[in-house]
């Protein structure tokens, strides 16, 4: 008799169980469809960037395969979304010539951009001495001698969006902003400010998330 009582249990509890298992699982496919079905309706975009302008202090070219730069750089992020938010984890800045990269990694700290939102930041970015390819080297300083030095400026970071009081799991970002500077271009010499000269730039940067 006890058994037959031990075996009723169990039969009870593994359908108990069975009722809790499915139940969790249509709850998570709810939840997931409306988080899906709430994605779809916002149609959320990515941030926009352009670099607005550059400042070179220093770009040097001190041997074939050496060289150390000093530059400032304005960049704006344009949030296009009306219902999402925006959660910029660290951003790092760097500049790359010829694919290469030229400076140190400057910091970006996080920020939070609302709805049609824009941030503008101006980090400094630099390098002392950095190593590099003899023909990158060579390249720069023949590119200094026409005017016009086609530099990449580089945003790396993750993204996190905000619609209502759901925040998503973070996104790697990649941005890439052509900076195609005039340096000792007669036609566009540019600002004179103190030791530095500014170079207005406006050209849109590509976004990847």
């Amino acid at each position: 008799m006890s058994d037959k009582v031990c075996s009723h249990h169990k039969s009870k509890k593994r359908k108990i169980l069975r009722r809790c298992c499915a139940g969790l699982l249509i709850f998570n496919f709810i939840v997931l469809f409306l988080i899906l079905l709430i994605w779809a309706i916002l149609q959320p975009k990515k941030p926009r960037f352009t670099i607005q302008d550059a400042t070179i202090f220093n770009l040097n070219v001190s041997a074939p395969n050496v060289i150390s730069t000093t530059v400032q750089v304005t960049v704006n992020s344009h949030n296009p979304n009306s219902k999402i938010g925006v959660y910029y984890d660290k951003l790092d800045v760097y500049a790359t010539y010829h694919n290469q990269q030229i400076t140190y990694y400057t910091v970006i700290p996080p920020v939070y951009q609302g709805h049609k939102d824009v941030n503008v930041w101006s980090p400094f970015i630099y390098g002392v001495n950095v190593p590099v390819a003899p023909y990158n080297g060579i390249s720069l300083a023949q590119d200094q001698t026409n005017g016009a030095i086609r530099m990449t400026v580089k945003i790396d970071g993750r993204v996190k969006w905000k619609v209502g009081t759901f925040v998503s799991g973070r996104y790697h970002l990649h941005i890439s902003c052509p900076a195609n500077i005039p340096l000792g271009n007669s036609k566009n010499s540019g600002v004179i400010i103190g030791n530095a000269v500014k170079y207005q730039l406006s050209q849109s940067c590509s976004v990847s998330v």
